[in-house]
């Protein structure tokens, strides 16, 4: 990993230095649950390097970040009781951590979910938050 950028909360939970439910570690990316989850089990998956935005990742990065978030939204359905998933990534506008992440987020027909208006939840308490993060290692691990 390259220097962390200083304030980024998203290289400060790569770091070790915040604490975040998480979800997958590889070589190369990180994923943890979303702290304003759009829906329980919300992840946002990141590059361990420092890269701002999507068009700054580095060849070398791109296939790890994709099929990182792929596994995520393979393992997503099952264990969350979802139909699928969405997966978005913001570039600028709409990102409130200036650090790549991507989104995926467990969907269900008729979840209320519509267009690019995100309502937002919460976790009833920390522990809630690791049993969600616990489900989806468990997927990931099969």
């Amino acid at each position: 990993m390259s220097d962390p950028v200083a304030g980024c909360a998203f290289c400060r939970i790569v770091a070790g230095e915040s604490a975040a439910h998480v979800v997958l570690e590889t070589e190369h990316t990180m994923a943890f649950l979303d702290t304003r989850p759009v829906f329980k089990g919300h992840t946002l998956l990141v590059p361990r390097r420092h890269v701002a935005t999507l068009p700054d990742l580095p060849a070398d990065l791109a296939v790890p970040f994709l099929t990182g978030t792929q596994a995520l939204a393979a393992a997503m359905p099952a264990p969350l009781g979802a139909q699928g998933s969405f997966v978005a990534v913001n570039n600028v506008v709409s990102q409130s951590v200036p650090h790549l992440h991507a989104h995926v987020v467990p969907r269900t027909r008729g979840d209320g979910l519509r267009g690019f208006f995100w309502p937002r939840t919460k976790y009833t308490d920390d522990a809630e938050a690791a049993g969600f993060a616990a489900r989806l290692r468990a997927a990931l691990d099969d």
